[in-house]
């Protein structure tokens, strides 16, 4: 019979793969996309909301998810979830219409709740003193973005565009199967063994550190989802790559997003939830301010006459700050959790369901927004002055919230000496 440490890895193991393939589906859009708005001739608002449209169902569904594996148990809750996929995602292949997309996204966006389940499935394996790393470790499921840009281009190039979700189908039913005979049921979470109500999970909802939380990782999970939705696309009308030259370099953004993951747990794990995201939100807030900066002719009168500069961030320098955003983001995932799982050790899957539909509502709002700005403005770059504005709020909220607070006990705690003089 099998170990129970054994069993605990195993399971994280499989939970991990079955997320890098929802999370692949649940990105696919941002490849087949293109090219479904260039035979539509979408504008950027109509793309953004294509793209988006399958994270407002991901995230939707996430508070239910994480009730229901509370109640019912992680295991049975990600197979069925990700068989009910399956139809869906093929029938994509078969639209035509611009609406026949949107609804087709909807029903697949389902597989973006599969994060809320697997969280919380993983998470009670483990003692709390772990629980961080192997939070951190399923997160690397994430990285199911940078391999859908990896993979749906060549599939684009090679075959078409509708071959992309025929074969993320078939990739999808294989994964459900093979998860459900790798996986294990925790003997405290099967079916109907919880005696939670409904009430008492919704209750959550008056708690305002979890509406703080559900701020920052609309950032760091939100940000991640919309760029990672939006960046293919910018560097093609940015810098006039091809399909699979600008998925590559967009790739650059979402692979540390989703690999390092893992190490924000392990840090959140031994400095603190707090420590980290601070640090993680200052380093995202310099990264945007250099990215929001449009490519500018500046033009300027000396004395042999007038002279223009171009100023702008060329493709090189403007994938490795993306890189070093996409290094704090990835760490800033696992340390929100970090946070719900110091603070709500008993109402994890009801509470990473409240938080990661404010991430995933982040991912669905943010790109239309993009699209919108772009439309509005004309400047590409006015995405990241966006968030630029967004981490900045938080940041401050952070700061009166948390930051001065904790200054302000320590100094009660040690006041300063009287000197006599």
């Amino acid at each position: 019979m099998a170990s129970q440490n054994y069993k605990a890895w195993s399971v994280v193991t499989s939970s991990t793969t079955a997320f890098t393939v929802c999370f692949m589906v649940w990105m696919m859009f941002a490849v087949i996309g293109i090219p479904i708005k260039q035979t539509l001739g979408l504008n950027e608002t109509q793309f953004g909301v294509l793209v988006a449209l399958p994270v407002l169902t991901g995230s939707l569904i996430r508070l239910p998810l994480g009730m229901w594996t509370d109640k019912f148990g992680g295991r049975i809750v990600f197979f069925i979830l990700m068989l009910s996929t399956v139809i869906p995602i093929w029938l994509i292949s078969k639209g035509t219409e611009y609406w026949h997309y949107l609804v087709t996204g909807l029903f697949v966006g389902v597989a973006g709740g599969s994060f809320t389940v697997g969280i919380a499935y993983c998470a009670r394996w483990f003692p709390r003193n772990r629980q961080g790393l192997a939070m951190g470790i399923f997160g690397v499921g994430n990285t199911g973005a940078a391999v859908n840009k990896l993979v749906a281009p060549s599939i684009v190039v090679a075959f078409g565009w509708a071959m992309v979700p025929q074969i993320y189908a078939v990739m999808m039913l294989v994964t459900a199967i093979a998860f459900w005979f790798f996986s294990y049921t925790d003997g405290e979470h099967t079916a109907g063994s919880s005696a939670v109500t409904v009430k008492e999970q919704l209750s959550a909802l008056k708690d305002p550190r979890v509406w703080r939380y559900s701020q920052y990782y609309s950032i760091v999970f939100g940000g991640y989802v919309a760029l990672s939705l939006w960046m293919t696309k910018y560097y093609i009308s940015e810098y006039g790559f091809d399909i699979q030259t600008a998925a590559l370099l967009a790739a650059g953004f979402s692979i540390p997003g989703g690999v390092l993951r893992a190490i924000g747990g392990y840090y959140s794990d031994k400095f603190g939830a707090h420590t980290v995201t601070w640090w993680v939100l200052w380093v995202g807030l310099v990264c945007l301010f250099f990215l929001s900066y449009p490519q500018t002719d500046l033009t300027i009168q000396t004395v042999t006459g007038p002279k223009t500069f171009h100023l702008g961030l060329n493709a090189t320098v403007f994938t490795i700050i993306m890189f070093t955003m996409g290094i704090a983001f990835a760490i800033g995932k696992a340390s929100v959790f970090k946070y719900i799982s110091d603070d709500y050790p008993h109402n994890i899957g009801v509470i990473s369901g409240i938080v990661g539909l404010a991430g995933g509502l982040g991912g669905f709002i943010l790109p239309i927004m993009f699209g919108a700005l772009v439309d509005i403005t004309g400047i590409r770059s006015s995405a990241f002055m966006l968030m630029f504005g967004i981490v900045w709020v938080s940041l401050m909220w952070m700061y009166f919230t948390e930051v001065r607070p904790m200054s302000e006990a320590e100094s009660r705690r040690h006041p300063e000496p009287i000197h006599y003089t």
